[in-house]
């Protein structure tokens, strides 16, 4: 087998920009792409100020962040179709950020987490944020669109109060003790907008259906004097291109308050972009660099701090559109930031008339996207220990913390996997394979029985051991081990089926090891593959104690030799 030499650090961290570059980049490719990039921009438009109004800040700063941000993580990134911008995902996270800190406080996490993301990157860490358990996604992206449907039950109904509390039972009891205030214009232009996107889904899917219902509410909204709130009755409307960036305040005490935001933003964030990295690959065929990607993340949200915007990542929605559109790669993405751009420039003026519910009413209908209903019912049905993980991190996110609902969730799965793996360990006695069995296992074939005329020595014991032999595992395979009350002359450890052996299985080898030799009994372990024999060698397992053979074969001819 030739070796495999590892990737550098150039091609690791090279932006998928540079590499489609490279490969050609013609006027074709660019008229693509501007295409692509205004399709991804005109959904981006209304969703970026419905975040950034839900995270408890002024929708500019939501343009802010797809601008900036959006640019950085386009240009480079490791992904060709990723397109970054605010997420739903975070508005919980954001809210209750500007709550305890501030607004100085949010972009100062914001900056943290891009510095840690960018650590997380050149550290080569991403690789292992793909092992969040699929349930614990599932459970945390559903509770998520539970907390962001309530965030916007007020302006959905136009409810007058005064305070929101943050805790969902909390919000829903302040929230029934103010229907008496519900505005019906509000509903309707919520529920109307909800109407125009579906419709527009269902007869003209390829046409802006979220572009297209806020600017009919917006519309009507100025047409007919509505008395509901608007972006120009909360925010007095947007401004008309960016701020001068300005670097957050570092002062250690604030950055010690914030640290914990700024952890959970860097969490959520290299798990969303990853995870939309991982649909494009799917839709494109292509393929992306994780670290590399997590790099252009942290860049993005830092710069995004600096021009005064909120969390920045990877959007599944957004992404997915780009690539549905026809996207070439990387340019498209920063087209759709320099159309957001021109969009401010030019229309500032007109989003003073949206109607804040009719942004309530496109949150909406992303939460109800959020929440993969088929995923989550099949979860449910599929086994208990998945049951147990998806709703523990559902109902953990809903009513007590999102960073908690993630670890509870994670560490849940990894015990239930780990169960999983010891139930699948195997431990056969008496009797040994074939020399031609063996290398058909060794291709990767499944095993044929074992030939029991070769098990005829009873004073040869012969164990296969077959599966990870990890530490949830040692216990059960060490009683099946324990037959030294037979007295045989020799042990044979059939270790071909074991692709891979901690400290803890190796402890208890080397304990079996040492009660063989107190009786007398040769130990033979047969068939370990390189690896495996590494670590039961570092704990003692190693000659003249034990003999290292080929196969079983070749282990029972040097026994009987």
């Amino acid at each position: 087998m030739p070796h495999r030499v590892a990737p550098s650090f150039t091609e690791l961290f090279t932006p998928k920009l540079v590499t489609v570059l490279r490969e050609g980049y013609g006027l074709g490719h660019l008229r693509a792409d501007a295409i692509a990039g205004l399709t991804v921009a005109i959904v981006a438009l209304p969703l970026s100020m419905a975040i950034a109004i839900a995270c408890g800040v002024s929708p500019d700063r939501g343009l802010y962040t797809a601008i900036v941000g959006g640019f950085m993580v386009s240009a480079l990134g490791g992904s060709r179709f990723q397109v970054g911008g605010p997420a739903g995902a975070f508005i919980v996270l954001v809210l209750a950020t500007v709550t305890l800190h501030g607004i100085d406080g949010l972009i100062l996490a914001t900056f943290l987490s891009g510095m840690m993301l960018m650590v997380v990157g050149f550290l080569r860490l991403g690789t292992f944020i793909k092992y969040i358990p699929f349930p614990v996604t599932i459970g945390f992206t559903a509770g998520i669109a539970v907390i962001i449907f309530a965030s916007q039950m007020r302006e959905l109904f136009g409810l007058t109060m005064q305070s929101e509390p943050g805790e969902l039972v909390h919000k829903l009891q302040a929230l029934w003790a103010v229907r008496h205030t519900i505005t019906p214009q509000a509903v309707a232009v919520s529920f109307g907008t909800i109407a125009v996107i579906l419709a527009v889904r269902r007869f003209a899917p390829h046409w802006p259906g979220m572009l297209i219902a806020v600017a009919l509410a917006a519309g009507a909204s100025g047409l007919l004097d509505l008395p509901i709130a608007t972006i120009g009755s909360k925010f007095g409307g947007i401004p008309n291109g960016l701020p001068m960036p300005v670097l957050p305040s570092l002062s250690v005490d604030k950055i010690m308050a914030v640290m914990p935001a700024a952890l959970s933003f860097a969490l959520l964030g290299g798990i969303e972009s990853l995870l939309s990295a991982v649909v494009a690959d799917n839709m494109s065929g292509r393929r992306h660099r994780s670290n590399c990607e997590l790099v252009a993340q942290g860049v993005g949200n830092m710069a995004s701090a600096v021009f005064g915007g909120f969390c920045v990542t990877g959007t599944i929605a957004r992404t997915a559109t780009n690539v549905r559109a026809g996207s070439r790669g990387p340019v498209s993405g920063m087209l759709h930031s320099i159309f957001l751009l021109l969009f401010m420039l030019v229309a500032a003026p007109l989003a003073a008339y949206i109607p804040l519910a009719a942004l309530a009413g496109v949150l909406a209908l992303v939460s109800w996207n959020m929440f993969e209903k088929r995923e989550f019912a099949a979860l449910i049905r599929a086994s208990w220990g998945d049951a147990v993980v998806v709703l523990s991190t559902f109902l953990l996110v809903i009513f007590r913390d999102l960073t908690e609902g993630i670890l509870v969730g994670f560490g849940l799965g990894t015990l239930l996997f780990l169960h999983r793996m010891a139930q699948a360990v195997e431990v056969q006695t008496g009797v040994p394979m074939m020399a031609e069995d063996q290398a058909d296992h060794v291709a990767g074939e499944l095993p044929v029985p074992y030939d029991p005329s070769m098990a005829s020595d009873p004073d040869i014991v012969v164990h296969r051991i077959s599966g990870a032999f990890f530490f949830g595992s040692a216990a059960n395979v060490a009683i099946a081990l324990d037959h030294l009350a037979e007295r045989p002359k020799a042990f044979v450890l059939d270790f071909s089926a074991v692709p891979l052996l901690d400290s803890t299985a190796a402890s208890t080898i080397e304990s079996f090891v040492r009660k063989a030799e107190r009786r007398h009994a040769a130990v033979h372990i047969a068939g370990a593959i390189p690896g495996v024999q590494r670590v039961l060698e570092s704990h003692g397992v190693r000659a003249p104690h034990v003999a290292y053979e080929s196969s079983v074969a070749e282990a029972l001819r040097s026994i009987k030799q």
